[in-house]
């Protein structure tokens, strides 16, 4: 494709979410904005979830991963499922029975003031690096494509992004991007759809049957690890360290969540995640072979790209045709920005509602304090996607996104499970100094594993020894409840 046929494309997809976004943003108010008046079908929340769960980073970082890591990380989405299951009957159950807005409430509820200042910062955090993670693919690809030809440096490209993000969300919010997110993910399982058909035919597999064999027969299918407990990819960190991303990364995360609080009743909420769930496994799938039929066309054809260069290079080949081009564009653009807007969305929420308690400002000043916010959310995006190109060269983006991901949710991780799973109080005003000790603890076993603990190389399942430490922490400031 030419980059003015890149041009146009962007332009026209950005034309449809803007539109979309007039007609959904009708109602400028705060309870459209933060909850969509609770009234978004389930089905649609469920469909969209699917995008806004994967992001760009799934689109480029899994298919350019399996080279190197094979099939394992399937072993990671097996362990999602389960994550899911909880969320629906031990989390939702819990969101909508308190009516909550931000789930960080529950913490000032069931713990005190500093608990809920803690609970609602280590989400800024987390969902301000996960954010910055995805968009900083995407900006480097639309970068690498559009931008580099015109001589326009990287830190206009990632303004650009944020700003088209900004534009069609400021007003609708949460309402608007039920919808965006629905028709982002239709783009992006169509343009894996198309991708791997052209691959099949390229590498003359002429049936799902041929293309089914090819896959099962080729080394880099390999799924399950059970050999060596010191691996990385052994299995069991693998399924457990997925459960625990899950429930944190989604069931203590105010951008997932926040969705499935705008559907109508708790049952709703539940059909939506338990659908969303097992579809999610197929979809991942799908993804993986996509990485194998891309490596093995690769090497057949003296590509050299690897990791997350190597969809995004492939794709761009004149020889692939303009109409696999353009549906690869679509769908990076729409895999990374439905996961962006959201977390927009959800920052400038939990921001209003945690941070600064919008209800208790004066009622003619709440809409433009929300809308200040969100631009000021904005340009942190802005400034902390520019130091990820700063500090990250040559990496898989996926496997950094869930490192930083061990160690943000963590605290979240170990305050909701004492809340839920206890009955004790604990000493409110110590609670933020538990929060830094635990990960900075995390860190340090990570870093030294395999000396300290007999070649033993930690891996995702940090997450759950960060929020461990947490929850530890919160027994030796714990008090029985009286």
């Amino acid at each position: 494709m030419s980059v003015t046929q890149i041009l146009l494309l962007i332009a026209a997809y950005f034309v449809v979410l803007i539109l979309i976004s007039y007609f959904t943003g009708k109602e400028d108010s705060n309870e459209a904005f933060f909850k969509a008046n609770k009234s978004a079908p389930w089905y649609l929340v469920a469909f969209g979830m699917i995008g806004a769960s994967l992001s760009g980073v799934t689109f480029i970082s899994v298919p350019g991963a399996v080279e190197t890591k094979q099939f394992g990380y399937l072993q990671v989405v097996l362990g999602y499922f389960f994550g899911y299951l909880i969320i629906a009957y031990v989390l939702l159950p819990l969101y909508y029975k308190l009516n909550l807005t931000s789930i960080y409430t529950y913490l000032k509820d069931r713990f005190g003031i500093i608990s809920y200042k803690t609970g609602s910062i280590a989400f800024l955090i987390s969902r301000t690096v996960g954010a910055a993670f995805r968009l900083f693919l995407v900006a480097k690809v639309l970068q690498l494509l559009v931008f580099n030809q015109f001589g326009i440096p990287f830190f206009i490209t990632v303004i650009i992004t944020i700003a088209l993000i900004w534009l069609y969300t400021f007003k609708g919010g949460i309402k608007t991007i039920i919808f965006t997110d629905t028709l982002q993910t239709l783009f992006m399982l169509i343009s894996v759809f198309v991708t791997i058909v052209f691959l099949a035919s390229a590498l003359n597999l002429n049936s799902i049957t041929e293309v089914y064999a090819n896959v099962v027969q080729s080394p880099l299918s390999k799924t399950f690890f059970f050999e060596d407990v010191n691996n990385a990819q052994y299995f069991i960190k693998s399924f457990l360290a997925g459960m625990f991303i899950t429930i944190t990364m989604t069931g203590l995360d105010q951008d997932m969540m926040q969705k499935n609080l705008t559907c109508k009743n708790l049952k709703e909420a539940q059909k939506n995640m338990v659908s969303f769930s097992v579809v999610l496994i197929f979809v991942n799938i799908l993804f993986l072979v996509l990485g194998l039929l891309l490596t093995q066309y690769a090497n057949q054809h003296g590509v050299t790209a690897k990791k997350d260069d190597l969809f995004p290079t492939i794709a761009m080949l004149p020889e692939i045709g303009i109409l696999t081009s353009a549906f690869f564009l679509l769908g990076l653009i729409a895999a990374a920005y439905s996961s962006a807007d959201s977390a927009l969305t959800s920052l400038t929420t939990s921001f209003c509602i945690d941070i600064i308690e919008l209800d208790k400002k004066p009622k003619n000043t709440q809409k433009k304090i929300r809308k200040n916010v969100h631009i000021l959310v904005s340009v942190i995006l802005v400034l902390v996607i520019i130091l990820f190109d700063i500090i990250f060269k040559d990496v898989s983006v996926i496997w950094e996104l869930f490192k930083a991901a061990g160690y943000t949710y963590g605290p979240l991780l170990g305050l909701f499970a004492f809340g839920i799973f206890t009955k004790n109080q604990i000493k409110d005003k110590y609670v933020w100094i538990i929060a830094v000790v635990a990960p900075a603890l995390s860190y340090t076993l990570n870093k030294y594993s395999v000396e300290l603990l007999n070649g033993y190389q930690i891996g995702f399942e940090i997450l759950i020894i960060n929020g461990l430490l947490m929850y530890l922490g919160l027994v030796l400031i714990g008090r029985k409840q009286h």
